[in-house]
This record gives structure tokens, C-alpha cells and sequence, in this order.
């Protein structure tokens, strides 16, 4: 599942593909309403009901496709053809659960899932994750000027764009600025818990689509530590430092071959989180890509190699990085 490749600012990432698709108003319906066996397409427009017969054909077509619905065609007289959901479309249905509590959450009050305001918020995130603005905005906020800067393979008014589009989907804020000086941008607390979505859907993909899908990188777990870890709080009395880290699974010690952050802890609060990790950690959590996508996902932390001084804290962290991302509901 795991690559070592930093990913291209211009191509898919991993999970982009999924939630792209799960934008599309009529994709989550769709896929319900096979649930219970395979469907003709006049018996599914009379399950979801109001949409038109060309664009349910043209999204039952473009679910099959993906892989996500089987076409089977029923000898008789007239002959049936039947739509059937596949291992692709139940996976998708996953993501789309997680997608719907990431939704219900949105500062702005709830937001249905198949709705327009939906499709918005949806398109704002993979366009973020994408471009690599996320992952840039979590390791600090940014001016425009600056993100421009940090991404250059993305023109400057393709950032401006992108920027607008997750401002109005209350994904990023204006921070106050000095005078004179450019107002930074950064990630608001809901863009900081869709790691679910974006971990949750990229598996989905590594595992339904495989090689015709970017697979999640180390830089993938990198930013979604970036974008998680500030969420959490542990009890007063933790203070300490720890490393959580991926490697490419040789050895039990993070080495200058992994990525991941430090994270520095006062009082059960966060107050530093970064990517430049020290040579002989304290106290540190290591693992794969695919352990720590177990972990984010599923809350397993059993192929994750926690060592060091203080492993309670260590483990503590990782509860906390699970309930602060949420996924589940």
C-alpha cells in the first residue's frame, strides 16, 4: 500500500479519487439502494426518486466504470438489465460513512450528504489535498505570497483559486497580520479532523483499485499528523516530547529515513508540532504506512513499535490522535 515518493502537487493523491466521486449528488443513493440486491435502472429512479432518467444513466455508467456497480444482463423475453453493487461499491459506501460524520460537523451547521453544499465541500478538500496546500497550511499558516512559494509547481492563481473555494467552504481562515504585511491563511479545526476522510479513502482505493490509483505515501501520514495532532488533549499532567514517525519497516528505532513530526507536550496540551525530527528521540511511535493507516483508521495499534522513556506518553498520544480524529462517529 505504501510508497516512498513525495507526491506530485499536480497529480490525484491517494483518497482523491474516492471523494471526488462521492461529490457527485447521486453517487451515495445510487449505491445505497443496490445494497439489497441488483437493480433495474427504472426500479432504482423509482428508489431515490427526482432525478432525471439521462443523469441517473449517466451516473449509473460512470459508477460502473469505476468498478463500484456490475452490469448483468437477464435472458427472457424482453431481456433485463440489471445493475449489481461490487466489493468496490460497499468500500466506497464505507468511506462515504465517514464522509457523512466529517459533514454533520461543519462549523456552519450540518451538512447532508448528495447536497450541493456538500458537493462544494467535498471538491474544496480534494482540491487542498491535491495541490498539497493542506499539508503545507498544517505545518504553519501562510500567506498567499508565501504558500506560492512553498508550492511552485502550482501556478499562482490556480492557488488563489483553490484558497477562495476552501474559505467559502469554511476550510481555511484569515489569521490577523501586521500592518503592512500579507494576512496568512490557515487550517480551520473541521479541515484538521477530515484526516478520516482522506486516510479512509485512500485505503479504499489502495485496496478496491489498486494499481490504477496513487498509492498513500509517508508524506500522506506526514501531513495527516500535521493536520490531526493539534487537535489533541491529554490529562494536565502529561508534559514530554515524542516522535511519531514512518519508515519503510526496517528496524525499531525511527532512523534519518523517516518522516514524521515531533510533538511537544505542556500540561496535556499540544504546543509544538513539526517535521523536523530529532536524531536520538526520547520517546517515540514508529511504524509503516500501512500500520499507521490501521491506526488512523481502524484504531489498531498493534504493528505501531512504541519504545522509549515514556511510553505511557506515547500511547496516550495515540489514543488521542484516534479520538480527535473520529472517524467513526
Amino acid at each position: 500500500m505504501h510508497s516512498d515518493s513525495t507526491p506530485s502537487p499536480a497529480g490525484v493523491r491517494a483518497g482523491g479519487t474516492v471523494l471526488s466521486l462521492l461529490a457527485g449528488p447521486l453517487c451515495g443513493p445510487i449505491l445505497r439502494a443496490h445494497l439489497e440486491g441488483p437493480l433495474r435502472l427504472p426500479d432504482l429512479r423509482d428508489q431515490i426518486g427526482g432525478a432525471a432518467q439521462t443523469t441517473l444513466r449517466g451516473q449509473v455508467g460512470t459508477l460502473r466504470a469505476f468498478g463500484a456497480l456490475e452490469r448483468h444482463v437477464r435472458s427472457g423475453m424482453p431481456y433485463t438489465v440489471e445493475n449489481e453493487l461490487t466489493d468496490i461499491g460497499r468500500g466506497i459506501l464505507d468511506v462515504a460513512e465517514v464522509v457523512e460524520v466529517w459533514l454533520s460537523r461543519a462549523p456552519q451547521g450540518p451538512i447532508p450528504f448528495g447536497s450541493e453544499s456538500a458537493k462544494a465541500a467535498l471538491k474544496s478538500l480534494v482540491g487542498g489535498w491535491d495541490s498539497t496546500v493542506l499539508r503545507a497550511l498544517a505545518d504553519h499558516p501562510l500567506s498567499l505570497t508565501e504558500l506560492s512559494g512553498v508550492i511552485p509547481d502550482v501556478s499562482y492563481p490556480s492557488l488563489e483559486r483553490r484558497i477562495s473555494a476552501m474559505r467559502s467552504t469554511h476550510q481555511v481562515e484569515v489569521l490577523p497580520s501586521e500592518a503592512g504585511k500579507s494576512k496568512p491563511y490557515a487550517v480551520t479545526t473541521w479541515t484538521r479532523q477530515a484526516v478520516g476522510p482522506l486516510v479512509t479513502a485512500g485505503r479504499c482505493e489502495c485496496e478496491h483499485i489498486g494499481v490504477s490509483a496513487d498509492p498513500l505515501t509517508r508524506i500522506d501520514i506526514e501531513a495527516a499528523f500535521l493536520l490531526a495532532v493539534p487537535l489533541v488533549v491529554l490529562p494536565a499532567g502529561h508534559s514530554g516530547s515524542c516522535i511519531l514517525a514512518v519508515n519503510t519497516g526496517e528496524g525499531e528505532v525511527p532512523t534519518d529515513r523517516a518522516t514524521g513530526i515531533q510533538v511537544s507536550l505542556e500540561q496535556g496540551e499540544v504546543v509544538s508540532c513539526v517535521s523536523d525530527l530529532e536524531e536520538d528521540p526520547s520517546t517515540w511511535v514508529l511504524g509503516t504506512v500501512d500500520a499507521w493507516v490501521e491506526a488512523i483508521v481502524d484504531g489498531r495499534f498493534d504493528d505501531l513499535c512504541v519504545g522509549g522513556s515514556d511510553q505511557e506518553l506515547a500511547r496516550d498520544l495515540l489514543r488521542g490522535l484516534r479520538r480527535s480524529i473520529s472517524v467513526t462517529g
